[in-house]
């Protein structure tokens, strides 16, 4: 056996990964997968991805070539030139584990979508911020890269009850414009989403 990649992935020679002297794209994908799971500067830099591992059929490099092969959105680029990532955690809400049932290629807006700035939230749902200047809760939701601002309210509770069915709404909205192009698993896992509070939106890419 090889050196195993990260400690952990092998590669059996028998795909490429390479062409050309240039790294294929399904190679790329397969090493950031490892890294993120077994690289303990990656885990430090980025804390959310502490826990997570991958399935012993995602371990071995070609069987993890091949399975991107058959996958919806593998290898597409948005009308901004970016390429839909490989997501393992909104099909199964809080998922830790990459693997070949868990996984699914999403467009860059689904991806942002569930990011959620935890540092900048602090103590509150999801949605909520607590304005010193007056003393009460503002709800506020980001759309197409804008804060959207929702309201003032006495409670962090009132000010979530008005965030969470907008942002449900907005992931419907978003679930239905690509509809065409993704997976029919993401399309229905984002028509069915919805707002927790604080654990079904991630905090890093």
């Amino acid at each position: 056996m090889g050196k195993l990649v990260y400690g952990a992935g092998f590669n059996d020679k028998t795909k490429p990964a390479n062409v050309d002297g240039k790294n294929v794209k399904e190679y790329d994908l397969w090493q950031s997968m490892l890294e993120r799971c077994f690289s303990e500067k990656f885990q430090t830099r980025y804390p959310t991805y502490k826990g997570c591992n991958v399935s012993d059929n995602f371990i071995n490099y070609s069987y993890f070539h091949d399975w991107c092969q058959e996958q919806i959105g593998f290898g597409n680029i948005d009308d901004k030139g970016r390429s839909w990532c490989l997501d393992k955690d909104l099909l199964f809400i809080d998922n830790k584990t990459y693997s070949e049932t868990t996984c699914v290629f999403v467009p860059q807006e689904i991806n942002t979508f569930f990011v959620d700035r935890v540092n900048d939230r602090g103590e509150h749902p999801l949605g909520v911020y607590f304005d010193k200047s007056n003393g009460k809760f503002k709800a506020r939701c980001n759309v197409n890269g804008k804060q959207q601002y929702l309201g003032l309210f006495n409670t962090a509770q009132e000010a979530f009850a008005v965030y969470k069915p907008f942002k449900e709404a907005l992931c419907k909205q978003l679930a239905l414009k690509w509809e065409s192009e993704i997976d029919s698993r993401l399309f229905n896992a984002m028509m069915n989403w919805s707002v927790s509070g604080s654990s079904n939106i991630r905090g890093d890419l």
